[in-house]
């Protein structure tokens, strides 16, 4: 407000005081940090002015009204959205365990990895190419934090998981896989989230009931095996994606960071692809291999990481962490509708506390 106008506004009644005020913009709002309420322009120049009167408490928006607020404070809309991301994305991924223990006796895992991300970026790039090539800057300004996460949830990740399926069942994979939304859930923490004793408690009854399916079924291993203990890495490096999502450039939309991950990630895969080649030869297609292979390069990468990313940004890695418990779930019964292995009673009962530790953790505080 001009010294002429605060001029004009002395001797009005309030209300009209008020309704000249009103008209002037708000951009301090936009500008600055909205994790803190921002006093309007016009309640600070109220307390220099005489004569000048408080705008009314409604006009001041609300904090759930603020832009770039998180769904855990602007209502249950985004957490619930958020959820049935991360549940899409669990499914999914699930059938990717089953696709990639199809493979593993006619296609070496990796050229299981390299051609899913080819057939991922076929399927992304008509939605983000040009997009990423007008936002060069931000991605040249980002570009460690993009190749430590194409590294790990590209490169590395779906390498492990294929060769995990060469010697270890699906419903092991899955098993043990689940155990990564625990080191999730510590990498919040460190961060500084504040997990709660809702999320810890359903965390802790979801993952007894993985440990329990791992030791008491016959799709589990008495003893650690070779394809154990690549789950396991693999199990780590998505856990540290999944982390590293919610430190990244809040500029670059979700196809353009797809994009990015996934062409770096399959440019760092190309030299170990050629040696695999060369080493191993090249597979045969066939309507064994490529159906499969499509499955992964278009659900698994291209629909499930898109939403699971999605996820992590509405709700957090912790919560979505307590969800993705459901994947031994989801891999159980598949491997059993798909490639035969046997369920007993024993899992169905796991499975059941695993599902009840998920209600748990993921439910909303009541109001």
């Amino acid at each position: 407000m001009t010294v002429l106008d605060r001029t004009r506004t002395q001797g009005l009644p309030a209300g009209a005081a008020g309704s000249v005020e009103s008209t002037e913009p708000e951009k301090s709002t936009w500008l600055a940090d909205t994790t803190e309420p921002v006093a309007p322009l016009e309640s600070v120049e109220s307390v220099e002015s005489a004569g000048a009167a408080q705008p009314s408490p409604a006009a001041q928006p609300s904090p759930a009204a603020r832009p770039g607020r998180t769904g855990a404070v602007a209502g249950k809309g985004p957490v619930g959205l958020g959820l049935a991301l991360a549940a899409v994305a669990t499914v999914v991924w699930s059938g990717s365990f089953v696709a990639s223990r199809a493979l593993h006796d006619s296609v070496p895992p990796v050229q299981q990895a390299f051609w899913r991300w080819v057939v991922a970026l076929a399927v992304v790039a008509p939605f983000a190419a040009r997009e990423t090539w007008r936002q060069r800057p931000l991605i040249r300004g980002h570009l460690g934090h993009l190749l430590l996460a194409a590294l790990l949830g590209v490169t590395v990740y779906n390498t492990l998981v294929n060769q995990a399926g060469v010697s270890t069942s699906a419903g092991t994979m899955g098993m043990i896989m689940a155990a990564s939304p625990v080191l999730m859930a510590v990498y919040e923490r460190l961060g500084g989230a504040r997990l709660g004793a809702r999320r810890v408690a359903g965390m802790l009854i979801a993952c007894a009931g993985v440990l329990l399916l791992v030791g008491g079924g016959p799709a589990a291993s008495t003893d650690f095996t070779e394809g154990d203990l690549w789950m396991i890495a693999a199990a780590t490096c998505f856990a540290s994606y999944s982390a590293l999502l919610r430190r990244g450039p809040a500029e670059l939309g979700g196809p353009v960071f797809l994009f990015t991950t996934f062409t770096l990630g399959t440019a760092m895969l190309l030299p170990v692809f050629v040696l695999s080649v060369v080493v191993q030869g090249a597979f045969t297609p066939a309507p064994g291999t490529v159906g499969p292979l499509l499955y992964v390069g278009v659900a698994s990468s291209a629909v499930a990481f898109f939403t699971w990313n999605k996820a992590i940004s509405l709700i957090g890695a912790a919560r979505a962490g307590t969800v993705y418990y459901l994947q031994p779930v989801c891999v159980t019964v598949l491997s059993y509708a798909l490639l035969g292995e046997r369920t007993t009673a024993e899992q169905l009962l796991c499975m059941a506390v695993i599902l009840g530790g998920v209600v748990l953790g993921t439910a909303s505080r009541a109001r």
